[in-house]
């Protein structure tokens, strides 16, 4: 008896390794997303950890150029005081120490004239143009001020908006400050309790003069 022929089959092998799945397209873009936010989020933390610092104005000493609790932002990398700039100092024997924000009127070696009934200051022999003055129609504020002296080498010498809602160096306590004592320039205003849309309330928007 002939016994057919039968073809053997062909065995089928059976991989026992599982494909990778990619990953899915939503999830790769959130992983992205995410690296970049913390990227950016390191980046903020050394900036306002060396290079920049957050501050809030207290007072009206300031007024109308900044309003009680506006928040600023200051630096003072690579800062040297010029005439017009407004600044945040320490005074140590003023306060404790209490910050101040006040505007550089004159720095070292400059000579200054003022007249306290007119309400102008003169800066080695030119009137400053002061449009950002909180003027008021009675004298200026002395304190115990000359009218006519020159600022001191490594000092400037400040004075806030208000003049006559103002401790500034027209006060012996605070006096011709060391430049070493201000913190950094005013150089952006992140919030302003001015009203929006007004010349005093440009918001996010970089400080100036």
């Amino acid at each position: 008896m002939n016994t057919p022929n039968q073809e053997t089959p062909t065995p089928r092998f059976t991989s026992t390794h599982k494909r990778k799945k990619r990953p899915d397209g939503t999830l790769s873009t959130c992983y992205e997303w995410l690296g970049s936010f913390i990227t950016a989020l390191l980046c903020v933390i050394v900036l306002f950890t060396f290079v920049f610092r957050v501050v809030r104005v207290s007072g009206p000493s300031m007024m109308p150029t900044l309003s009680d609790n506006d928040t600023l932002i200051i630096s003072d990398m690579f800062y040297k005081p010029t005439t017009g700039d407004i600044v945040v100092l320490q005074v140590p024997s003023y306060k404790d120490g209490l910050p101040l924000i006040k505007r550089v009127i004159a720095t070292e070696g400059q000579h200054v004239k003022i007249d306290f009934d007119k309400w102008t200051v003169t800066v080695d022999g030119k009137v400053l143009n002061e449009s950002y003055l909180y003027f008021q129609s009675q004298s200026m504020d002395r304190y115990d001020c000359p009218e006519e002296f020159t600022v001191k080498e490594g000092c400037v010498f400040l004075m806030g908006d208000n003049r006559n809602n103002s401790s500034d160096s027209r006060n012996s306590l605070i006096g011709q400050v060391d430049a070493r004592y201000i913190m950094g320039k005013v150089i952006f205003r992140l919030f302003s309790t001015a009203p929006f849309g007004t010349d005093t309330n440009p918001l996010l928007t970089p400080f100036t003069k």
